[in-house]
Parts: structure tokens; C-alpha cells; sequence
């Protein structure tokens, strides 16, 4: 599959014209848990020439392509991504510590990596992520008698990523068994959630079972408990100048 991957990008780069300049896996296969029929969902950044960002007619900044079997390959251009990263955007955190990397030239993903560290807004991220927890809680699990197991999954990734923002003051990583070895949980919770993440990895559908009440106590008491703690986390901005530096770097001008 890596092979195809990479043809696909080479494919990419001749149809568009652009280069790109990291290429990795998002999703399930990049969280920890993917099962035999997950699909690839690979995510780039690229830079196009020079003259096509001075256009009266811009191009798009994105290049979608048709999921052709199980592979979604979707990327961002340059100034978009550099604008999102100004916002902290959390897709784009998980697309650069992603522990699957397809592709990736020059230093641009390395300098962005150093400086999610020191200037994304840990605020954002959490609360990014609570939303994200809530949203999925309040649509596949709450009040339900009969649940979608994997629903829980996409309940509590994002409130372990959140606890490891509160306790490291920091970006969690992408996988979620490394931020599962840095993070305190209750051992009834940790138990449920290693059981399921195996059942799903070796599984091609986890199907639906009853709620199960100590990952549904869990995630109610911290979907109570987030809003207020989060307040004091630091809302940072990068430098612009710097961004803007990079990318007329990567541009050459």
C-alpha cells in the first residue's frame, strides 16, 4: 500500500503542478486503532510555483481526490495551512506528530512541529477536543439502550487527549497508546477503553452492545468537569512575522 500511496502522490504533483512537502496518515491508522477494513486517509501539505499565488484567480487551496477503494488522500496548500496553524488547528497538530509519515522534504514540517510546541494555544486544543467528545456523546451514546461500541472511542480519544494537556502542558500525541502511557486515568476507565481499542484493531466491526456504565460515568463527569478546568490554560498565538517568514522561505523569495 505505501507504494501506491506514494505513486499517488507523484500523481499529485505532475496533475497539479505543486510539490509536496510532507505526506502523512490521519485517522484511525495514525490514532492506534485501525481494524483490517480502515481506510488510508493520507493528508499533505504543498507549496505551488510562485506565479500561481499572484494570479487574479487564485487556485483552490486544497486537492481533494475520489476515495478510490479504501484510499482518501486530501491535502492543503501552503497559505492555507500556515493560516491554520495560526488558529492551532488540532487536525493539522495530529498530521505533524502522525506516527505514519509517507513523505516528507526539507525542514518545513520539522520547524512547524517546534513551534506547535512553544505557540499553539493549549485553550484551543482542549476545547477543540471537548467539543468533540461532546458532540459525539450527545449524538451515539447518551440515552441510548443499545450503542455503537466504536462511538466510544470517538468519545474518549479526545477527553485523553485533554487530560494530557491539563497534566504535560503540552500537545498530546497522536497515537493514542502514547497518550495513554502519559496520563492518569481511573483503572476501570483505562481497562474498558485498552479492551475496546483491541477489539476494534482486531475486529472489522465492533457492533453494538449495551451502554457500559463506568466509561459512560466517566465521560459525563468529565464533560461536567472540562468546561471550568480548561479556563486557565494558556491562550497563545505564533508570532506572524515568523509565519509569514517560513512561508516566503519555502517560496523562495
Amino acid at each position: 500500500m505505501e507504494r501506491r500511496i506514494l505513486s499517488t502522490l507523484k500523481q499529485i504533483e505532475n496533475q497539479h503542478g505543486v510539490r509536496i512537502l510532507f505526506a502523512v496518515e490521519s485517522g484511525s491508522r495514525a490514532w492506534g486503532f485501525a481494524s483490517n477494513d480502515s481506510d488510508y486517509d493520507v493528508r499533505f501539505v504543498y507549496k505551488r510555483p510562485v506565479r500561481d499565488y499572484m494570479r487574479v484567480s487564485l487556485p483552490r487551496d486544497v486537492i481533494e481526490q475520489p476515495i478510490v477503494d479504501e484510499l482518501d488522500v486530501n491535502g492543503w496548500d501552503l497559505p492555507k495551512t500556515m493560516r491554520l496553524f495560526r488558529k492551532s488547528n488540532p487536525s493539522l497538530m495530529e498530521w505533524l506528530f502522525s506516527p505514519v509519515v509517507y513523505l516528507e522534504r526539507e525542514t518545513f514540517a520539522g520547524r512547524l512541529r517546534e513551534w506547535v510546541h512553544q505557540h499553539y494555544s493549549l485553550h484551543r486544543l482542549t476545547s477543540h477536543y471537548l467539543s468533540m467528545a461532546g458532540g459525539n456523546f450527545r449524538t451515539h451514546l447518551q440515552g441510548e439502550s443499545e450503542v455503537r461500541l466504536k462511538k466510544y472511542l470517538y468519545v474518549l480519544r479526545p477527553l485523553v487527549c485533554i487530560r494530557w494537556v491539563e497534566q504535560r502542558m503540552g500537545p498530546p500525541p497522536t497515537s493514542i497508546w502514547a497518550t495513554l502511557e502519559g496520563v492518569e486515568l481511573p483503572v476501570a476507565v483505562r481497562s474498558s477503553l485498552v479492551e475496546l481499542l483491541h477489539r476494534k484493531m482486531e475486529a472489522d466491526e465492533l457492533g453494538t452492545g449495551s451502554p457500559n456504565p463506568s466509561l459512560h460515568d466517566f465521560i459525563q463527569s468529565e464533560l461536567d468537569r472540562i468546561p471550568e478546568a480548561i479556563t486557565h490554560l494558556p491562550h497563545r498565538n505564533p508570532p506572524e512575522p515568523s509565519l509569514d517568514e517560513l512561508v516566503w522561505t519555502e517560496l523562495g523569495i
